[in-house]
């Protein structure tokens, strides 16, 4: 149990909305076909954005509404799938696209795919509650447009670009907000199930046995769905039984929005309620990384999540992992 806040949130959406009826006809698919598989009518692509620049903008407006400015941070993560580049981290960029005042700040990231921001919420929350850092900007940004594989359909379809940002600061002696617990578990006979395998050492970009092919989003959808019902349901309730919490006692679950069937499996299968569940799947599709912190930004900015409320934020991401964070906003 840490005494570190979410003390403001931020999010940045690209202005382009992409209908699940243009991909049906550029894709040649029976219209409706996209929301009756995934549950999506629509989400975002990024046209001209960075990946820096919308973490940045969605940075911006976290600390508008933490009361803060940027010289307030110095501890800075990006937690996304993909990097800006391979090298320096996208946290450096971010700092930089902030106008942060140069080595006031420390950067690096953090990549665990879509579990991404809850791991980098758990690293900052250790660090800040051991006093090595004042205050942290946490960031998700993802642009998936080139990994977009159109020859499997089921997969491309479900994703939408979109960043958001976390401050993190240490919460007020005797206030009720914390980072209560955070869970995370590994089973990776399911590694090659979610892939993209170009990009790495393996097959480097400069060598010419890589195919472009190696370059797209690779996913067993209906494997990693069973994998993930198997396994989760031990897992929630080892998650629970750490934080003392019962299933009626979360006031709100976060869960990441792989797609329609993953997020009503939370209430299908997890035991909660409909009601407790954040669901946006319909209108940003599955945002990577970015997808818990949105879904958690917006419930806050619709008031569906307030002070002193219990709130799990709960994923799956490759690997496979599972992934769990416990909070008392």
């Amino acid at each position: 149990m840490l005494p570190v806040m979410i003390a403001g949130m931020g999010t940045y959406l690209p202005e382009r909305v992409v209908t699940s009826a243009e991909l049906e006809r550029d894709w040649n698919l029976t219209p409706g076909w996209i929301m009756r598989v995934a549950g999506i009518r629509e989400r975002r692509y990024a046209d001209r954005e960075t990946v820096a620049g919308m973490a940045a903008a969605a940075g911006r407006r976290a600390l508008a509404a933490a009361g803060m400015t940027v010289s307030d941070i110095d501890l800075i993560i990006a937690a996304s799938s993909a990097p800006q580049q391979t090298i320096p981290c996208t946290a450096a960029f971010i700092q930089r696209e902030l106008g942060a005042p140069e080595g006031a700040s420390a950067c690096f990231d953090v990549n665990a795919t879509c579990l991404s921001f809850l791991f980098a919420m758990q690293s900052a929350a250790h660090l800040l509650a051991a006093g090595s850092y004042r205050a942290a900007l946490v960031v998700s940004s993802e642009i998936g447009g080139l990994s977009r594989n159109p020859a499997d359909p089921a997969s491309a379809c479900l994703f939408g670009d979109a960043a958001a940002a976390a401050v993190l600061t240490r919460a007020p002696e005797g206030g009720a907000s914390r980072v209560l617990w955070a869970q995370f578990a590994t089973y990776s006979g399911g590694a090659d199930l979610t892939a993209i395998p170009g990009g790495g050492s393996l097959h480097h970009p400069n060598d010419p046995a890589t195919t472009p092919e190696m370059n797209m989003f690779h996913m067993d959808g209906s494997g990693v769905f069973r994998r993930a019902a198997k396994v989760l349901g031990p897992f929630v309730d080892s998650f629970l039984a750490r934080t003392g919490w019962s299933h009626a006692d979360v006031d709100v679950v976060v869960p990441h929005q792989a797609s329609r069937h993953g997020v009503e499996l939370v209430s299908t299968r997890l035991g909660f309620r409909p009601d407790q569940v954040v669901n946006n799947i319909a209108e940003r599709g599955n945002c990577i990384a970015a997808s818990i912190p949105l879904a958690l930004a917006e419930s806050l900015d619709a008031g569906r999540v307030s002070r002193g409320q219990r709130v799990m934020l709960l994923g799956t991401g490759a690997g496979l992992t599972l992934g769990a964070l416990g909070l008392v906003f």
